[in-house]
C-alpha cells in the first residue's frame, strides 16, 4: 500500500546526487585571480596565449594554482592577494608592452576554490548580490563636447544634401570644430541659402561674414543654439545610459545599477559579477561605426607613400596594417543602424549584416549612385581608435537599407562586432575613469544576521516538529533540508544572485514548506483518530492533504509571478527564488518526505502503530473530551 516502485526511488536518489553536487561549489570560497581576456574584438586568446601566460608567471617565479583556457579568456589562480597583484603587473608588461595601445585586459578577479572535477560538470557557486558580495563599480566619463562635434558633423551632411536639392549654388562648405560656414559668391545666394537653411534647420544660428583669408568672400557661419546644445548633451547621456542598459543586458548581469552622476558622468555597478575583464571589455569600448569615402586622388597616393594626408582627410589602417586615406566628411553613422546580426557573404566568409533606418537607407542610396566606382570605407572605432573594417569598390547602386560588412575576419569577431553595433553606438565617446569592488553596502554585520537568520530559523522548525511529530517531525525535518538543498542547487544551476531579498525568500519559502508538511501530519491524525489502520491513514493522509497543498501552492505562485512580471530590481530578485522555492517545496514536502515514510514504515504488513505524536480522541459523549492517548510508538 505505501511502497514507491523502484523508478520513484530512483527519481529521489538522482535529486538528492544533483542537488549535492551543485549546492558544493558554494561552501569551497573565492580565491584571488587574474583574468586575461581580449581588449579588441581584432584580438583573440588561444592555446598559445596559455603559454605565453605560463611561461611569464614560471620566468617571474610566481606559483598559480592553476591556469586554464575556457575559451573566451583565460585565469590563473592564487593562493593570495599579494601574489596576485604581482601576477597582474606581469602580464601587463608582457600582453601589453604599449600602454597607449592596450590590446588585452588583465584585470583581478575571483574564482572558486572549487576542485577541478567540480568545475568539470560546470557545477558554479551562485553569484552574491552587490549588498552581500559586493561587485564591479565603474564610473564613466561622457565626452560632450565629442557629442557636439557628432552632432555637427551630422548638421554639415544635411547642409550640403539640402543645398543640393535646392539647387542653391555655394563655393565650399567648411567645418572648424564647431562652427560651420558656407562660402558663396554672391549675396543673393547667401540669402536664399540663409532662408533655406533657417527653416529646415532649427538648430542652427545663422550670422553673415565675409571669409578671413582676405578675399572678401561672403560667408554664411552656423553655430548651434546654447539650447540646442543642451538638448544634444541631455539626450547623448539618455542614449549612453540606454546603450549600456542594451549592452549589460547581452552580457546577461541581473539587477544591475546604472545611474546619472552629475552633467557628465555615469555610474555603472554590477552585482555579483566574476567575470570583470568581459564586463569591462564589453562596457568600456566606445565602438561606433563611420562611413566614408576613401580619398583615392594623387595628393592621397602621396601621402601613402610617406607625404602630408591632404587637408579634409585622415589615414586610418586596416585590419593587415595597410593604410587607407578617408575622408573626413562623415556619410553614415552608428546612429542610422536598426540591426546588425553575423552571417556569411556569397564567398561563406565571415561577415557582419547591417539594417539601416529610412533616413541612412536614403543617404546610402545617393552616395552609391554617385560614386560608382569609387571606394567607401566602412570604419570601427574601438576605445578611440578606428580601424578599417573593409574599403569595397562601389559597383552599383546599393538600395533598401541592407549593408554587409566583409572581409579578414572570423566567425566569432563578427558576432563580436555585431554584438557591440547592435547594442547601440554611443552618442558621445565615453570611457572609464574609475574601476574598482565595491564592498557589501549593509555590511559584514548584516550578512552573517541574515545567513543566521536561516540557521536559526531552520534549527526552531526541526526542534517543534521533531517534539511535535516525533518520528514524523524527523521526516519533515528531512524533507525541509532537502527543500534547501534543492533550492540552492537550482540557483548555482541558473547562476543566479543571491541578496538579501532573495535570503529573506528563502526564508518564506522554509516556513511555506514546512506548513505542506504539518497539513499532511494532521491529516493522518486524523485517519488516526477517525480509526483508521495506521497504514490506511498515512495514505489516506497524503492523498488529502494534496489538494490542499496545490491549492495554496498554486495561489502563492500566481502572486510570485506577478511580483516577478512587474517588479524590479530588488523586488524581481525575491519573487525569482520565491518561485523556485515553491517549486521546490512541493517536491521536498510531498514527493520525498512520503519516501521516507514509505522506507520505514511500507514495508511492516503488520503495523500497529506509528510515531506521529498525541492523537487524541473524541469521547463518546458529545462534548466531552477524553484525556485517553493513542499509544503511538511505545
Amino acid at each position: 500500500m505505501n511502497r514507491y516502485p523502484w523508478w520513484k526511488h530512483l527519481i529521489i536518489a538522482v535529486a538528492l546526487l544533483v542537488g549535492l553536487i551543485y549546492t558544493l561549489p558554494n561552501f569551497f570560497g573565492e580565491a584571488p585571480a587574474v583574468q586575461l581576456s581580449s581588449g579588441k574584438s581584432t584580438v583573440k586568446l588561444n592555446a598559445d596565449s596559455l603559454a605565453k601566460v605560463e611561461a611569464a608567471l614560471k620566468q617571474a617565479n610566481i606559483v598559480a594554482d592553476f591556469v586554464e583556457f575556457d575559451g573566451n579568456s583565460i585565469k590563473a589562480r592564487f593562493a593570495d592577494t599579494d601574489t596576485q597583484l604581482k601576477a597582474r603587473d606581469v602580464l601587463g608588461r608582457t600582453f601589453n608592452p604599449d600602454p597607449q595601445d592596450e590590446r588585452y585586459i588583465v584585470a583581478l578577479n575571483l574564482v572558486s576554490r572549487s576542485p577541478h572535477w567540480l568545475r568539470t560538470l560546470h557545477a558554479n557557486p551562485m553569484f552574491l548580490g552587490l549588498d552581500l558580495r559586493g561587485g564591479v563599480h565603474f564610473l564613466m566619463q561622457v565626452d560632450m563636447k565629442g557629442a557636439l562635434t557628432q552632432k555637427i558633423e551630422s548638421l554639415t551632411g544635411d547642409i550640403r544634401s539640402l543645398l543640393r536639392d535646392k539647387d542653391i549654388r555655394h563655393s565650399g562648405i567648411r567645418r572648424d570644430d564647431q562652427v560651420v560656414t558656407v562660402r558663396f559668391h554672391d549675396d543673393a545666394g547667401r540669402k536664399a541659402a540663409r532662408n533655406a537653411l533657417t527653416d529646415s534647420l532649427a538648430d542652427l544660428q545663422w550670422t553673415d561674414g565675409t571669409d578671413s583669408d582676405g578675399t572678401g568672400t561672403l560667408t554664411l557661419v552656423g553655430r548651434l543654439k546654447p539650447q540646442s546644445e543642451r538638448t544634444i548633451q541631455e539626450n547623448a547621456l539618455k542614449q549612453n545610459i540606454t546603450t549600456l542598459h542594451n549592452r549589460i543586458n547581452e552580457l546577461g548581469v541581473s539587477e544591475p545599477i546604472i545611474q546619472q552622476q552629475g552633467l557628465d558622468r555615469v555610474v555603472v555597478q554590477l552585482p555579483g559579477v566574476q567575470d570583470t575583464a568581459k564586463a569591462k571589455d564589453i562596457i568600456g569600448r566606445t565602438a561606433t561605426l563611420e562611413v566614408r569615402m576613401v580619398d583615392d586622388s594623387t595628393e592621397a597616393h602621396a601621402a601613402l607613400a610617406g607625404g602630408t594626408v591632404p587637408f579634409g582627410t585622415e589615414k586610418f589602417a586596416d585590419r593587415q596594417g595597410v593604410p587607407v586615406i578617408v575622408k573626413r566628411q562623415v556619410v553614415l553613422t552608428g546612429d542610422n543602424l536598426t540591426d546588425a546580426q553575423p552571417g556569411f557573404d556569397e564567398n561563406q566568409e565571415a561577415a557582419v549584416h547591417l539594417t539601416l533606418d529610412a533616413r541612412g537607407a536614403r543617404i546610402f542610396k545617393d552616395v552609391t549612385r554617385e560614386s560608382i566606382g569609387k571606394r567607401m570605407a566602412i570604419i570601427l572605432f574601438e576605445k578611440g581608435k578606428g580601424e578599417v573594417v573593409t574599403a569595397p569598390v562601389i559597383r552599383s547602386e546599393i538600395s533598401g537599407g541592407r549593408v554587409q560588412i566583409s572581409g579578414s575576419m572570423q566567425g566569432d569577431e563578427a558576432a563580436d562586432t555585431a554584438l557591440l553595433l547592435r547594442a547601440g553606438s554611443l552618442a558621445a565617446p565615453m570611457e572609464i575613469i574609475e574601476e574598482r569592488t565595491v564592498g557589501p553596502s549593509l555590511g559584514a554585520a548584516n550578512i552573517e544576521q541574515g545567513f543566521h537568520s536561516l540557521t536559526y530559523g531552520f534549527a526552531a522548525i526541526a526542534v517543534f516538529m521533531i517534539a511535535y511529530y516525533l518520528l514524523f517531525g524527523v521526516f519533515s525535518t528531512l524533507a525541509l533540508a532537502v527543500n534547501l538543498l534543492l533550492l540552492v542547487a537550482v540557483l548555482s544551476m541558473l547562476q543566479a544572485t543571491l541578496t538579501l531579498p532573495g535570503i529573506a525568500a528563502i526564508a518564506l519559502t522554509l516556513g511555506m514548506a514546512i506548513d505542506a508538511n504539518v497539513l499532511i501530519n494532521e491529516r493522518v491524525r486524523e485517519e488516526l483518530r477517525n480509526g483508521a489502520a495506521p497504514q490506511s491513514a498515512i495514505q489516506a493522509g497524503y492523498e488529502h492533504a494534496w489538494a490542499t497543498i496545490l491549492d495554496s501552492n498554486v495561489t502563492t505562485m500566481i502572486v510570485g509571478v506577478a511580483l516577478l512580471m512587474f517588479g524590479s530590481g530588488p523586488v524581481k530578485g525575491f519573487a525569482v527564488v520565491h518561485c523556485l522555492g515553491i517549486l521546490t517545496s512541493m517536491f521536498s514536502a510531498v514527493f520525498f518526505s512520503r519516501g521516507l515514510v514509505n522506507l520505514w514504515y511500507g514495508r511492516q504488513k503488520k503495523l500497529k502503530s506509528v510515531s506521529i505524536g498525541q492523537v487524541w480522541k473524541a469521547a463518546a459523549k458529545p462534548g466531552a473530551l477524553s484525556t485517553d492517548v493513542d499509544t503511538v510508538d511505545q
